[in-house]
């Protein structure tokens, strides 16, 4: 009886605290627990991979940890940022292959270039310009989406309510003053692997 209490306490200050960590942003993916539309098990699964994949990242001892952003949802994985050789994109992507539960690796990595101001002020202004766009508009959750811009490319990632939702969200950020392109990873709640009932 007295295990059985122990073992509910420890569970409970476990849910707790990913709860806690979740509300102030994120459980891995830049959506918010409190409208995340995934069960408690996935987001857990998927910030679980996250930390084994940063851990492997820091463990390369490369420096990779600073340069590359990981985002997971739904076991699919998705790697942002730079790095200085082609080597290095691949090694990187089987990294993120050998994480146990994943579905997909999408690799947007890009091989670093001489330090621009100018470029990055630019990719700044493009991703706040589409932030303030999604929060204005009522037919966008924002806090479902995350964002990176790199050389007038926008990547968007989360999960969409609706086909309507996510094609409101792809036209907003092909508003945005001298984008160049968009790049959408946009799943809807239909398409994830397991959905809150």
């Amino acid at each position: 009886m007295k295990f059985k209490r122990i073992l509910i306490l420890i569970t409970l200050i476990f849910l707790c605290g990913c709860v806690g960590y979740s509300s102030t942003g994120v459980l891995g993916t830049g959506v918010s627990i409190a409208i995340d539309p995934r069960t408690i098990g996935t987001q857990i699964d998927d910030s679980i991979m996250q930390k084994n994949l940063r851990a492997k990242l820091v463990a390369t001892n490369t420096g990779y940890f600073l340069d590359v952003k990981t985002k997971i949802l739904d076991g699919r994985i998705f790697v942002t940022g730079k790095v200085d050789r082609i080597e290095e994109k691949l090694k990187i992507t089987k990294l993120c292959w050998e994480i146990k539960g994943a579905r997909s690796v999408k690799n947007d990595l890009r091989i670093k270039e001489d330090f621009n101001f100018k470029q990055i002020a630019k990719d700044l202004l493009i991703t706040s310009q589409l932030r303030t766009a999604m929060i204005t508009s009522k037919k966008i959750k924002s806090a479902n989406y995350q964002i990176d811009t790199y050389k007038k490319k926008i990547y968007i990632y989360g999960i969409s309510e609706n086909k309507e939702e996510r094609s409101e969200v792809i036209n907003e950020a092909k508003k945005v003053l001298d984008v160049k392109d968009v790049i959408s990873s946009i799943f809807l709640v239909e398409d994830l692997r397991v959905i809150k009932n």
